[in-house]
């Protein structure tokens, strides 16, 4: 869907807003939307400055009260978006551009609320027992913004098996989340979360959890290694099946989603080349190679790679 009129100083300017966000704080998203054409990296801009508001106020030093009451003023914005009851004039630039990409995208603003929950979630310290308990909390934080992206990426006509999108750049959310949790159980556990499955870690006999007095990696009977490979084997087979979604989209959006993912994929590749390194620190890509990955996903090298790989 295409804007339905010119978009006014006003809007751009809330949007550059947005953009300017996305540019200091995206890291990683940030490679990828710029291969989007102006309308649709403009409506992305809005959906990562909204969604780096929720996660900023369930990360921020906030007494748990104030970030209930802070999270559902936040939901009553959204609320507002939904009801298109957000002036262009409106003082808050993340809302302007946020109900303008609502008008001229079909974006599931429900995605919003789940990606609400999801904070929430943490901020009641709620930990999981099974992946099938995870998986839903992912399906709130990452998956959802698959979803929600994929309103304003859309499918090109015709494509075969395009009614199962939404199910594919869900899948594929969960993917980059598992691998953000696997880079940030060290950090996670310094702030006195754990996000992995508890029956995962008795498995491997990591129950004692990342921020003890004596290192995982020494205990007897632990293999973090181990809980680490048998983590990124999930996250391989969720990249697989959620990199189905790239042949229905168009040249663009198809190397915008190749690079935030690939930049995810080879992520995972090096914390799997070295489980003990996340526990050493956050580890990441070099900027060239991610620029690299971006790259690659224009020309569309690892999309059909990504593709060739799941047959």
């Amino acid at each position: 869907m295409s804007e339905v009129a010119p978009v006014s100083s006003t809007v751009l300017a809330a949007y550059s807003y947005c953009e300017a966000v996305t540019g200091l704080q995206a890291r990683n998203f940030a490679y990828g939307i710029r291969l989007l054409p102006a309308d649709k990296r403009r409506a992305m801009s809005a959906l990562y400055a909204f969604s780096r508001r929720v996660d900023d106020i369930g990360d921020g030093a906030l007494d748990t009260a104030v970030k209930y009451e802070r999270l559902e003023h936040t939901r009553a914005l959204l609320d507002r978006v939904r009801a298109d009851e957000v002036p262009e004039d409106d003082t808050d630039p993340v809302a302007v551009a946020l109900a303008h990409a609502a008008r001229a995208f079909p974006i599931p603003l429900g995605g919003l609320d789940e990606l609400i929950d999801g904070v929430l979630a943490d901020v009641r310290g709620e930990e999981y027992e099974t992946w099938e308990d995870l998986a839903v909390y992912c399906r709130c934080v990452a998956g959802a913004i698959g979803r929600l992206s994929l309103g304003v990426f859309g499918t090109v006509p015709g494509a075969r098996d395009a009614g199962r999108a939404p199910e594919y750049a869900d899948t594929l959310g969960l993917a980059l989340q598992l691998t953000n949790i696997l880079r940030d159980v060290r950090e996670d556990a310094a702030n006195g979360r754990t996000y992995l499955p508890a029956e995962d870690l008795a498995k491997f006999g990591c129950s004692a959890g990342f921020a003890g007095p004596v290192p995982l990696t020494e205990l007897p009977g632990s293999d973090f290694a181990g809980l680490v490979h048998f983590e990124v084997r999930r996250a391989r087979a969720l990249f697989t099946e959620g990199f189905r979604l790239l042949p229905m989209l168009d040249r663009r959006s198809g190397a915008c989603v190749a690079a935030m993912a690939g930049i995810y994929h080879r992520l995972l590749d090096r914390i799997s080349a070295d489980p003990e390194a996340v526990l050493r620190g956050r580890v990441s890509l070099p900027g060239r190679e991610k620029a690299y990955v971006a790259v690659r996903g224009l020309t569309g090298l690892d999309a059909r790679q990504s593709v060739r790989g799941r047959r």
